[in-house]
Order: structure tokens, then C-alpha cells, then sequence
């Protein structure tokens, strides 16, 4: 019988959330290009969400690597929509940022890209330090 995910704190996962989240921080702090921030920076965006995830859940790689790619693209799609303007919150400096504000294609590849590198990641590392 399958177990459905379950909770459980996955301490490689979380160092690895904390170290992107530092590399995040770094890159909105001191990066302004064309290339680090706005491209790395959102292949490196879903793979610091995919592994904040696992930090606490035992979900099957590829489920927890299609949620990520759901939000991910769904943020995405709520920029092209304009959500941010039709809910009155282009004046909220957390909503633009959260949400975002500019729709760009190369977006959604660069998040399909850290899911797979996310999932290659979680294979080859993290899952070995539950699976034990």
C-alpha cells in the first residue's frame, strides 16, 4: 500500500533551501544584469522552493517537482494577467515583488529548468538521507 506524504524534517534539503536563499538575497542585493538575475536567479528561485519543500515532506520527487512547476508557472501566468493591477495592488511593493509585475516566456523555460535540476539534486542527495 502507497504512504501518502508524510512530514518529516529533511535536514540536507533545508541546508541546501538556506544556502539558495542566501544566493537569492545576494543576487536582488548586488546583481544587476541581464543574465545572474533575472535568468539564474529564477532557475534558482524553484529549486530554493522544491527544496524548502522537501525539507518537510516525503513526497515523491516528481509530485513535489510538478507542484513547484504549477506555482511557479502559475505566478507566472498571474503576471501576464495582470493580477497585481486588477486587484489594486500595484502600489504594494511585497505584491509586485511576490507576484511580480512582467510576463516574460523565457521565465516559465528557466523554472522548468531548475525543477529538472531540482529533481537530479534530490535524487542523487536528498533522498538517501531518508531513505536510510
Amino acid at each position: 500500500m502507497k504512504m501518502p506524504p508524510q512530514l518529516r524534517f529533511n535536514g540536507v534539503a533545508f541546508i541546501i533551501f538556506v544556502a539558495l536563499f542566501i544566493v537569492e538575497v545576494v543576487i536582488a542585493v548586488f546583481v544587476n544584469d541581464q543574465f545572474i538575475r533575472p535568468i539564474l536567479g529564477d532557475v534558482l528561485v524553484v529549486i530554493l522552493i522544491f527544496f524548502f519543500l522537501r525539507s518537510f515532506l516525503t513526497a515523491k520527487t516528481q509530485w513535489l517537482g510538478l507542484g513547484t512547476l504549477a506555482f511557479s508557472w502559475a505566478i507566472e501566468f498571474a503576471q501576464y494577467f495582470q493580477v497585481v493591477r486588477h486587484l489594486g495592488w500595484q502600489n504594494n511593493a511585497v505584491a509586485r515583488t511576490v507576484i511580480g509585475t512582467t510576463f516574460d516566456w523565457k521565465d516559465l523555460l528557466a523554472y522548468t529548468v531548475g525543477v529538472a535540476i531540482a529533481a537530479a539534486l534530490d535524487y542523487q542527495w536528498v533522498r538517501a538521507a531518508y531513505d536510510d
